[in-house]
């Protein structure tokens, strides 16, 4: 019998749009033969399952089921594809685990670990991972101009410590935008990361672990004119993206390595991408990691699953596989 997937979308901050077209993605890249899709889509207004025929249903949130031409249906799997809260910050993996449900992306204490940009940061460089100098301001703590420039220098990116899809970044160049910029970065989370700016190649490299396998993917090199990697690079065309990135073979083997020693040091699952940026002469600088990428058919992880002459729909379906075969261990 085939096994239901949930495709989890949707989320309580700016990153739902981003997530929608992920969720699409996703119900494009599964194997429909192997397994029956429905996109859940989950917002704080409620949560409701997209039936075949267009309509929405609730879920029940006491099991994550719903109902079906009068028939209660129960999920088998659910494929997180929710960037932000509460999909990426252990909220919702907290309450899969409570009922039992397997998924794909990492667990609660990863999860809450990596959405949190300072302290995982803080944590991975007590395991030599280089990475960029920052300060990290909590709701109603201050700092003032000059100590920002003290330590970080100037241009330095002020964005949310808790967010992603470059909602709330601003590239800081000038002492007047600082206080501007936290004020930004504040309306989109709780927490704000200001971060020294480090000129560079930009590259990301993806990674999943199954049982017995461990597949590296090819690095994307990151190119665009945009003062940064911002939202209209990411979402509206506004980039060039490369892959496999153009840079010394020996490199690109160290990052896939430093990739996958993060992704066993945080105890990973799933899909994850850590972006890199390489200043000239230096080793690489971890700069993010995403434990939700994006999946729309133009993502980063599609275009290096792609590279590396792999099928898509197989990559998903050793994700749904290797998680419902650890649940009935």
């Amino acid at each position: 019998m085939k096994k239901n997937i949930a495709i989890v979308a949707g989320g309580y901050s700016s990153e739902i749009v981003v997530s929608l077209k992920s969720a699409e993605g996703i119900y494009s890249f599964i194997d429909k033969e192997r397994y029956n899709l429905y996109i859940a889509i989950v917002k704080k207004e409620g949560w409701e399952v997209v039936l075949p025929d267009g309509t929405h249903t609730p879920i029940d949130k006491n099991d994550f089921s719903f109902r079906e031409q009068g028939e209660i249906r129960q999920f088998d799997f659910a494929y997180i594809t929710i960037h932000g809260t509460p999909g990426e910050d252990g909220v919702l993996q907290g309450y899969f685990d409570m009922i039992g449900m397997p998924y794909s992306s990492c667990g609660v204490l990863v999860s809450a670990l990596t959405f949190n940009k300072f302290v995982c940061n803080n944590y991975l460089r007590n395991f030599d991972i280089r990475i960029a100098d920052s300060i990290r301001l909590l709701k109603g703590e201050t700092v003032t101009n000059e100590e920002v420039v003290n330590r970080l220098g100037l241009p330095v990116f002020i964005k949310p410590n808790d967010g992603g899809s470059s909602f709330g970044v601003t590239k800081v160049k000038e002492v007047s935008q600082i206080q501007a910029a936290i004020e930004k970065a504040f309306a989109e989370g709780n927490e704000v990361l200001i971060e020294r700016f480090i000129q560079g190649t930009e590259v990301t490299c993806g990674c999943y672990k199954v049982k017995g396998k461990e597949v590296l993917l090819p690095l994307t090199e990151v190119v665009t004119e945009n003062e940064f990697f911002d939202f209209d690079a990411k979402y509206n065309g506004q980039v060039e993206e490369i892959t496999p990135a153009r840079i010394p073979e020996e490199l690109s083997a160290g990052i896939q390595h430093t990739t996958s020693k993060i992704y066993d040091l945080l105890g990973a699952k799933g899909i994850i991408r850590i972006d890199y940026i390489i200043p000239e002469g230096e080793e690489p600088i971890m700069l993010d990691i995403n434990t939700n990428p994006g999946m729309t058919a133009t993502s980063f992880i599609p275009q290096q699953i792609k590279a590396a002459g792999l099928e898509i729909k197989e990559v998903m379906s050793e994700i749904i596989e290797n998680e419902l075969v650890r649940d009935n261990r």
